[in-house]
Order: C-alpha cells, then structure tokens, then sequence
C-alpha cells in the first residue's frame, strides 16, 4: 500500500511538529501495512510558503533520522499546492514544482466556493504535462452531491483522491455521504490518509472493516502503482 497524502515533514505546516512525533507515525503506517508515504506538505503562498528545496530537504532530514530508529520504508516527497494566484502563476511560468509518480500534482482549492480560476487552472496546467490529483473531493462545499460538477472535473482529466477519514464522518456527514457516492460511481483514482496527528492513524485503523473502504479497494486505485 501507498500513501500519497500526509503531512509527516515536521515543522512545515500543520502537520507533525518533530521528528519524534514522525517516526511514531510511520510506525504505525508500517504495521497497517504501508510499503511506501509520499508525504505533501502544504504550500499556501500567505501561510505556508514552503518551497521545493526546502520540502526535498527535510524529507533527507526524515530518512536519515528514521534510520538512526531502524524503521524501515521507503519515504517520498511531493506537496499539496493550494491553487492561489501564486502557484496558477508558478505553472504558467513553468517554475518547478513537486510531484508523484508520473508527473501527478497534488493540489487543493476553497472549500467553500469554486475558485473563479478553476477551469482555466486545469486546461492550463494539463497542457503543460501534469496530471492534476484533487485532494478531497468530498470535503469540498462547491462539490458535496454536485455530481454534474465532479463529473466534469474527470471529464476535464482530474483526477480524484479521496481523504480515507472520510468515510468514518471524521470531516462531516456531507463529506462522509459523498465520499460513498464517489465510491459506488468508482470516481476514486487514489486514496489518501491526509494523515496530520496520531489520530489520524487511529482513523484509519478505525475504517479497515467499513464496506466503502472494502469496496474502494476492489476500484482500480493508482496508488500501488506508484
């Protein structure tokens, strides 16, 4: 099993705060039966301005400290880009930025109303090579039950990458709802833990026995290919 989403860099955004805390984690991640975390910072131009460099570093900070423990997996790094003016601009430049497997870009948008850029985004940045993961679908409020909307965003070539917290009601009933429905009409292209605290893993520890997890692992999920 692959991750392709968590915050396990400390001291970059609001995920883990040490090292310590990390290792911890990861362990965890081990005994569920992970064999690889692409781990992915927040990059949020007014908050957290982490850059490529920075992230590439400390994920070599995290891979030296892990063996010090001994604890064995194979950890990589990526970001979850939050599109704003400053990264929609970053991709039209053609500045570099951080991704997964075959040139996957993480991103995430307002949760409340359908950033005005969205679409130009996404031809925009499609155009140029990358494939564009959607963290969270569900969670979003612009998109909760608007099917006709989430159905465009894969039809645009989006791809979906659904929190697996969700499926407990660990966000809300809306995202928990529809977090089913993406998963009965199989528009899940990866699952992620979104992983920033013990708790966290707790959760998904929590949601192994749920029929929609079940159900979600019977879909054609990108992540074990990576």
């Amino acid at each position: 099993m692959v991750d392709i989403h968590s915050h396990l860099l400390p001291g970059l955004d609001d995920g883990v705060k040490t090292f310590d805390e990390s290792a911890e984690i990861i362990e965890r991640f081990i005994a569920l039966g992970y064999r690889k975390l692409i781990t992915t910072p927040h990059v949020i131009s007014d908050s957290y301005r982490n850059t490529s460099e920075g992230i590439l570093a400390k994920r070599d900070e995290l891979i030296d400290y892990l063996k010090t423990k001994n604890i064995t997996i194979e950890i990589e790094a990526a970001a979850e880009y939050y599109l704003d003016e400053a990264f929609a601009k970053n991709i039209e430049q053609g500045n570099p930025v951080l991704t997964f497997g075959d040139n996957f870009l993480l991103f995430e948008t307002n949760f409340m109303t359908e950033p005005l850029n969205l679409k130009e985004f996404i031809f925009m940045a499609s155009t140029k090579g990358y494939k564009l993961v959607l963290a969270h679908p569900e969670r979003y409020i612009f998109l909760q039950h608007d099917f006709e909307k989430l159905e465009d965003l894969i039809n645009r070539g989006v791809y979906f990458q659904l929190n697996t917290s969700s499926l407990t009601g660990y966000y809300s009933k809306e995202a928990q709802r529809t977090a089913q429905k993406l998963i009965e009409r199989g528009w899940v292209h990866f699952m992620g833990s979104d992983c920033h605290m013990q708790q966290h893993v707790t959760l998904l520890q929590q949601v192994q026995t749920n029929r929609y997890y079940q159900k979600a692992l019977t879909l054609p999920l990108l992540n074990n290919t990576l």
